[in-house]
């Protein structure tokens, strides 16, 4: 929360009204990435705390099977309901747009393909979000169409397939959309479509994938060796070295500690063959998290 804009709210809590200073009350702060920017926000708010860290922190949970598509613009939709078709309509699935106009627009689209959905994003009211979300739990509506909102905090064990209609533009919101997947020890299955649109990602999406085990496209490991060769005389920074906030900033040489005073923040075409399309059996046993299409003996998602 202190990443998305709360820090104001969570402040006055912490620090006006009637709680404890620090030093007196116990605090403990959770975070699925706790990258550095945040860990020196967070000695506001936290006394000579100990950081634990569980796994890899910033990294995706091996129960989820991560699939990257290239998928024009154009035909998103249409790719779109093969997926849905392929996963079965009453699967719980997740998908995620980049804004709220998109949102509304899709929700329409798959109602009107004859979809039970429902959406939810940052202009729909409280009891409008309470509501789509008791809809998508029961499975009276097992699409929920998404903006970043529901990237964080949602925790719905039965979600089976998480997809990336529109992939983010950072890494560490992929990170947190396909954590609504595989929860609870559950298997899991997150589909990101990509396109040019996407190559500021490129390198940070590869390293996931190859850290994971996940099968990469040949054309994703070319995109992102010319990405790397063209950043490399701009010193591009890799947010994902380091691993997010899988260690201690305290810890880190030449850090200073937490003594010094909060530094600022900042809150502000490729065509030919992409290994997927004509006449692939892309929803066959083909690696894509097992049987896919529940037409063979195994059962991968162990209904």
């Amino acid at each position: 929360m202190l990443d998305m804009g709360f820090e104001p709210q969570i402040r006055r809590i912490v620090e006006q009204d009637t709680m404890p200073p620090k030093g007196i009350r116990q605090t403990m702060m959770f975070s699925a990435t706790f990258p550095k920017e945040i860990q020196i926000l967070a000695r506001d708010f936290l006394d000579d705390y100990i950081f634990l860290a569980v796994g890899r922190v910033g990294s995706t949970s091996e129960n989820i099977t991560q699939k990257v598509v290239w998928v024009e613009e154009i035909d998103k939709r249409s790719f779109l309901l093969d997926l849905l078709n392929a996963t079965g309509k009453d699967s719980l699935t997740l998908v995620f747009v980049e804004t709220k106009k998109g949102a509304d627009a899709l929700e329409d689209y798959l109602y009107r393909e004859g979809y039970a959905c429902t959406s939810i994003h940052g202009d729909r009211s409280q009891k409008d979000r309470e509501e789509a979300l008791h809809q998508f739990r029961s499975g009276r509506c097992p699409i929920l169409v998404a903006t970043a909102v529901a990237a964080r905090g949602l925790d719905i064990s039965n979600v089976k397939h998480v997809i990336n209609f529109d992939l983010p533009s950072d890494i560490e919101e992929y990170v947190h959309r396909i954590g609504r997947t595989g929860r609870v020890g559950n298997l899991g299955l997150a589909t990101s479509f990509f396109n040019d649109k996407n190559s500021n990602i490129t390198k940070d999406l590869l390293d996931i994938l190859v850290e994971a085990k996940q099968e990469v496209p040949s054309w994703l490991e070319s995109l992102a060796y010319e990405h790397q060769h063209k950043s490399n005389n701009r010193g591009r920074s890799k947010r994902f070295s380091g691993g997010f906030g899988a260690r201690d900033y305290r810890q880190t040489p030449g850090s200073g500690g937490f003594n010094s005073s909060r530094t600022g923040r900042n809150t502000g075409g490729h065509g030919g063959n992409r290994g997927f399309g004509g006449g692939g059996n892309f929803y066959g046993n083909d690696g894509y998290g097992g049987n896919y299409s529940h037409s063979g003996s195994v059962d991968w998602w162990g209904n």
